[in-house]
């Protein structure tokens, strides 16, 4: 008995099948709230491949919550220009990013990826991780949901959460069974749709002076777009703490580009890069020297290759397995807004569990929708091909006022769920933001407030 003289409440056994960034800040929240999880990840080794990330005012309050905000900043460089240049190093256009500080509160910021995933692991107990647990099928019988993995083990528990990326095995089992019972929707059988192919890496060069913006302090990123002479593709290079360089190539498919690839494969992985890495030693690298030097000083097993797929699933949940989302900051306000319905659960019994997922699909997927549409309309004014791409993106770059780039970019950063049972970080820019949902019914979902 408590000391209250009720039954402590019963909370939920939570599988989280991958362990990405997604599945990482889960676990961090759920070890909070003392709510019992275990992360399977099928790679023997969590090893973080990528290269540079940018992370903003709509994830910044939950780490400042969790503590955590001071050592992110401590591996990162405020972003504070994006420079777009042609392939001889003409430039295209620069968009200021400074006025971020003033008008959403906080600047955004450029590091390594491998360096946050660094910081996120340390804070997850070590036995609370499996290693090489490739998940083959999930069930669910008598009020417990299983995983089974290929090397002939098994684990239950009340909740299963996929955070295992955009080909999850969790999904793909979940839709299997909705699908026998007619229960899915047509759309969400349809095939992903490759909308861009991407390789990544983190150099470290012995010469730094070769590079004189690790004296700036700060980052810009720079990106050359290329032209058919480099097959369309377009890279970037940028400085960060520690005296490293992160760099990418992409391409950017058309939709007939996008239908023609044949093959299907969105894990990071350190295979067939030879082909791009060979092509692009002698492209002109935006800090100075060549691309081919840059990829020279990097980590073989370091350089990865993705194909970031375009498609939102309609179907997130069903009887006791839940879904979040692929993408840093998407996937990582998923496991928050996920967090705090099991953190208001008032049991785990299946209409319990059934509420939570009905909660955290209400308030996530417009979200989700609007950003990832968001996202592949920028990435089409940034890096598309069509003459059309090329005249919006001189304009943007050129003509649009800056008052209107601030305008648009605020729309941006106005959803910023935070924990709900810890002190709400308050507002710090003059743009307003959406009131907290899901707060402890106490009294104390009050919204936030702007400092003056």
């Amino acid at each position: 008995m408590s000391a209250h003289g009720t039954q402590p409440k019963e909370v939920p056994e939570v599988l989280i099948v991958g362990g990405g960034l997604g599945g990482l800040m889960l676990a961090l929240l759920l070890e909070c709230i003392d709510v019992p999880y275990h992360i399977f990840e099928r790679s023997k080794e969590l090893r973080s491949l990528g290269s540079a990330m940018t992370l903003n005012a709509c994830i910044f309050p939950v780490f400042e919550q969790l503590g955590l905000l001071e050592d992110l900043l401590r591996i990162s460089s405020t972003f504070r220009t994006v420079d777009l240049y042609h392939e001889d190093m003409k430039k295209i256009g620069s968009t200021d990013m400074t006025h971020l500080k003033e008008t959403v509160g906080y600047e955004s910021i450029l590091f390594a990826r491998p360096k946050l995933y660094e910081l996120m692991l340390k804070r997850v107990p070590a036995h609370k991780i499996s290693r090489g647990k490739k998940v083959l099928r999930t069930d669910q019988k008598d009020g417990r949901v299983s995983i089974f993995c290929s090397d002939n083990t098994r684990y239950e528990g009340d909740i299963l959460v996929g955070a295992d990326g955009a080909y999850s095995s969790v999904r793909q089992s979940m839709y299997k069974r909705m699908d026998e019972k007619g229960l899915l929707p047509k759309s969400d059988l349809d095939k992903f749709s490759i909308g861009t192919i991407l390789m990544v890496g983190v150099a470290k060069p012995e010469n730094h002076d070769k590079y004189p913006q690790f004296k700036d302090g700060f980052a810009r990123f720079l990106t050359v777009i290329g032209s058919s002479k480099t097959n369309n593709k377009n890279w970037s290079a940028l400085v960060t703490p520690n005296n490293e360089i992160c760099w990418s190539i992409a391409q950017l498919l058309s939709e007939e580009e996008a239908r023609e690839q044949q093959f299907r494969n969105s894990e990071w992985g350190s295979e067939t890069n030879e082909t791009w890495i060979n092509e692009a030693q002698d492209y002109i690298c935006p800090l100075g020297g060549t691309m081919g030097e840059i990829i020279d000083a990097t980590p073989k097993d370091q350089i990865s290759k993705v194909f970031l797929e375009e498609k939102l699933f309609k179907t997130w949940y069903y009887e006791q397995t839940v879904l979040i989302g692929d993408g840093a900051t998407n996937a990582m306000q998923d496991a928050v807004v996920l967090a705090n319905c099991i953190f208001n659960m008032p049991d785990k019994s299946s209409e319990s569990i059934t509420k939570v997922f009905k909660d955290y699909y209400a308030q996530r997927f417009e979200k989700a929708e609007w950003h990832i549409k968001r996202s592949a309309d920028m990435n089409k004014i940034l890096f598309g091909q069509k003459w059309t791409e090329k005249l919006l993106r001189h304009i943007t770059f050129n003509y649009v006022p800056a008052s209107i780039v601030r305008k648009e970019a605020a729309k941006s950063f106005t959803h910023r769920p935070q924990i709900a049972w810890l002190p709400l970080v308050e507002n710090y820019g003059n743009t307003p933001v959406e009131p907290q949902v899901g707060r402890p019914k106490n009294g104390l979902n009050k919204g936030q407030n702007n400092r003056k």
